[in-house]
């Protein structure tokens, strides 16, 4: 054979090789699948910073949920939204925190454990703002009238009215008769806060509402626990709020926080400055000024 004919004969032999080796492989790996391993889970700390669960439904079945972050024996609650889309601010401002320990701009201390419950009146805040969940700021309507409304939850309940410590079936806020349902926690959304409450045993919970600019203690005729008035003040000296020993502005029955305090549970209430804002740096000052104290007490 000529020479000039071999060096194309040898190349063209080596890619129709090549070619045919292509073919019997995929027909054969049709027919012969490898085997696969299954993926082992990440560690939880690793595939998710918070444990997630559905704690409750609504009214309208919609989720109440809880994220906590941390394992320490201190366990601290933070809840939004008891009164809906009235006080919107407050469960933004849970997502805020939320957001703040996702992406390790805070850190849990060792010995503390947090669950933020952002929305304890789901139907609420979906009759403001019409989402589900996570909302933003332009969601929200500006019609008072709306707003008000959508504090209550789908039966029309005062979920601040609805817990076991002076319970009655009628209530007030401001100047207003509301229903504080027909029974103590008759409501899914108060049912599922005790429940949480009874099954996590915590050592304090903060409730954040809007628009007073205080920080309130929680008693329920045995007087303020003597944590509840160490963390009302510390949490108040951080954030800039004012703060008083008990809410006397008109007659209060059924509140969460006087139920917690009836089952020697520290209980205090944040009432942001405006219903605008999340004040989002008072608030993470005063979740520091918590924090703190937890870390030298325990």
């Amino acid at each position: 054979m000529p020479a000039f004919f071999t060096k194309p004969i040898i190349t063209a032999t080596v890619v129709l090789f090549l070619y045919l080796a292509l073919i019997f492989t995929f027909f054969y790996l049709r027919g012969n699948k490898p085997e696969v391993l299954p993926i082992k889970p990440m560690p939880e700390s690793i595939v998710a910073l918070a444990k997630y669960k559905i704690i409750g439904t609504s009214v309208a079945s919609r989720k109440i949920e809880s994220f906590t972050y941390g394992n320490g024996k201190t366990h601290l609650l933070f809840v939004g939204g008891i009164h809906g889309g009235y006080e919107w601010n407050s469960v933004l401002l849970a997502y805020e925190f939320l957001d703040y320990l996702d992406k390790k701009f805070i850190t849990v201390p060792a010995n503390i454990t947090v669950t933020v419950i952002p929305s304890a009146n789901p139907d609420g805040v979906f009759k403001a703002v019409k989402k589900e969940g996570r909302f933003v700021q332009a969601d929200v309507p500006t019609d008072k009238t709306l707003l008000a409304s959508a504090r209550f939850n789908a039966n029309d309940v005062d979920l601040n009215r609805n817990f076991g410590c002076d319970w009655q079936p009628k209530s007030m806020w401001k100047t207003n008769v509301v229903s504080g349902g027909t029974s103590e926690f008759s409501e899914p959304e108060a049912v599922a806060i005790k429940n949480f409450v009874l099954e996590n045993n915590p050592d304090a919970v903060v409730f954040w509402h809007s628009q007073a600019n205080t920080v309130y203690a929680s008693d329920c005729h045995n007087g303020i626990l003597p944590v509840t008035l160490d963390i009302m003040n510390a949490y108040a000296r951080a954030s800039g709020y004012l703060t008083d020993k008990s809410f006397s502005s008109y007659a209060v029955t059924g509140s969460a926080e006087g139920w917690l305090a009836s089952i020697n549970i520290p209980a205090i209430t944040v009432e942001l400055k405006t219903h605008e804002t999340v004040e989002w740096e008072k608030n993470l000052a005063g979740i520091k000024a918590l924090f703190e104290y937890f870390q030298k007490t325990n």
